[in-house]
């Protein structure tokens, strides 16, 4: 198996929370409507045709399990990756990563994550590896790609639908799963989200009807009724006191507070709300800071990132406008391509970059332009640790005929992947790479998953274990990468173990 350098929470059953992260929204319990009718009480015309009785028999349809973004002609992943593993085994596992991965370990996570792969083993298990991978990518506030594998999906049960209608109400397409609810209301996520869509839909009256047989039947808490009577009739509570913030927090709940003139702030509240504050309708310095935090899990294009921090010129100082202001002024210099302003403006910018933890957003966007400047000294330096956390690594390792600083010889061996036979440094976590890329084949406690063909998993905990690493547990570190390796993701081991050594993650 081969993948390129660059690629890109457990699910609940049928019987639990229609959503495994605390600030979805549930669902009611009621049972999904059948998807297709009953082949004997179909009603056929008489024919004429020869051959006698005709049998009907409905079309499978596929499994939503096998619903991906990335075709194993774009991955180079085997199709049956997670075709031996029990779901509920996958779910789990999916449930532990959290979104201050490595970059390296976060692109081979979504690339699994988006990947089209035949289903897991075992009957029953429905949607559940699908509910885990759209809740994981939520929880990395990648909402669009949740988005757009429920879409592939559909609207198959409850648990799906109630998921779509959340990262509809992130992203502002609340209207279209609106609509799918419309089509099929046994599959609304909660009788809340009915009324919400009866009155996005002008129905205020229809609206009103639900609400109060809601409250009669006791189906909706006491503050979420006060939030939709707010909603409804706005006009009836002019001078009252605002409602005080939810103790939990639900994306329907986070659009009603906005709808009534009463935004909520996204700082504190999970990744994924964070694409509220990139509209313009938020002020520039909130879109900088939610952009900022998507970008650094991997959520939102670099690029995008940059366009926000050029857009306009700051107005203050301190804090966040200092690391706009160098940015620009690198940026600036980058355009002209002046060495002097460059080999000037770098330092400082770096130093900005490296204080709000977005080291790696950096070298993804100026890799490229600084590849081939004749830049010397502190601007050097920094130049050639930029290549090493870019897709450029191998390149800049090659290209280097400056003498090397402390620990860059190994750097540059990890990226051309020339370890030597010794090293002698006493960084443990130069050490645990170095026996990682010694090894010639996985760990012991890897190695059965792999020969029984539950590669999936393995991947799975070779990630957990690279991450264990960065945390400081060596140990871990070295099985991980060497696990990787032996799969055949060099790529992605040589781009893990420079982040770990760069980043300085530890602990």
């Amino acid at each position: 198996m081969a993948l390129g350098a660059s690629g890109l929470a457990p699910a609940a059953c049928e019987e639990a929370p229609l959503s495994a992260i605390d600030w979805l929204s549930q669902g009611l319990g009621a049972p999904p409507a059948s998807a297709l009718p009953d082949p004997e009480s179909v009603s056929l015309p008489r024919t004429d045709l020869p051959g006698g009785k005709i049998e009907v028999t409905p079309i499978a349809q596929p499994s939503p399990e096998a619903v991906g973004l990335l075709p194993v002609s774009v991955t180079g992943l085997p199709r049956d990756l997670w075709a031996r593993s029990d779901a509920g085994d996958l779910a789990r596992r999916l449930a532990d990563f959290r979104p201050d991965m490595l970059p390296a370990a976060r692109r081979l996570l979504f690339v699994l994550l988006l990947a089209e792969l035949d289903p897991p083993a075992g009957e029953g298990h429905e949607t559940r590896l699908l509910l885990a991978r759209v809740d994981a990518l939520l929880r990395f506030g990648a909402v669009e790609q949740a988005q757009a594998l429920l879409m592939r999906a559909g609207p198959r049960n409850r648990a799906l639908v109630s998921r779509m209608f959340d990262a509809a109400l992130l992203t502002g397409a609340e209207d279209v799963a609106c609509a799918e609810i419309a089509a099929a209301p046994a599959l609304a996520p909660g009788l809340a989200a009915r009324v919400f869509c009866l009155a996005r839909a002008g129905d205020v009256a229809a609206a009103d009807l639900l609400l109060a047989a809601g409250r009669a039947l006791g189906e909706l808490s006491v503050y979420e009724d006060a939030l939709l009577a707010r909603f409804l009739h706005p006009e009836a509570f002019e001078g009252l006191p605002p409602l005080a913030p939810p103790e939990t927090m639900t994306p329907l709940i986070f659009r009603l507070f906005e709808a009534i003139g009463e935004p909520l702030p996204t700082a504190n509240l999970p990744l994924a709300y964070a694409h509220a504050d990139l509209r313009p309708v938020a002020g520039w310095r909130a879109q900088i800071e939610a952009a900022e935090r998507l970008a650094r899990a991997g959520a939102l294009p670099a690029n995008r990132l940059l366009g926000l921090w050029t857009e306009r010129r700051p107005a203050a100082s301190g804090g966040i406008w200092d690391r706009v202001a160098a940015l620009q002024v690198f940026d600036a210099a980058v355009t002209d391509r002046d060495l002097g302003r460059i080999e000037a403006s770098l330092p400082p910018a770096w130093a900005q970059m490296r204080r709000a933890g977005l080291e790696p957003v950096f070298a993804e966007i100026y890799a490229l332009p600084l590849e081939h400047l004749p830049l010397s000294g502190e601007a050097e330096q920094i130049r050639f640790t930029l290549g090493m956390l870019s897709d450029r690594y191998e390149r800049y390792a090659r290209a280097r005929t400056s003498p090397p600083e402390a620990g860059d010889a190994l750097l540059a061996a990890i990226a051309t992947g020339e370890m030597p036979d010794t090293i002698s440094s006493p960084d443990p976590f130069a050490t645990a790479v170095f026996k990682a890329f010694r090894a010639r084949q996985a760990p012991a406690r890897l190695e059965g998953l792999i020969r029984s063909g539950r590669l999936g998993e393995a991947l799975l905990r070779a990630l957990q274990l690279v991450e264990a690493g960065a945390d400081g547990d060596t140990a871990a570190l070295a099985d991980g990468l060497a696990t990787l390796r032996a799969v055949g993701l060099e790529g992605a081991a040589r781009r893990a173990a420079l982040e770990v050594l760069i980043l300085e993650r530890r602990g």
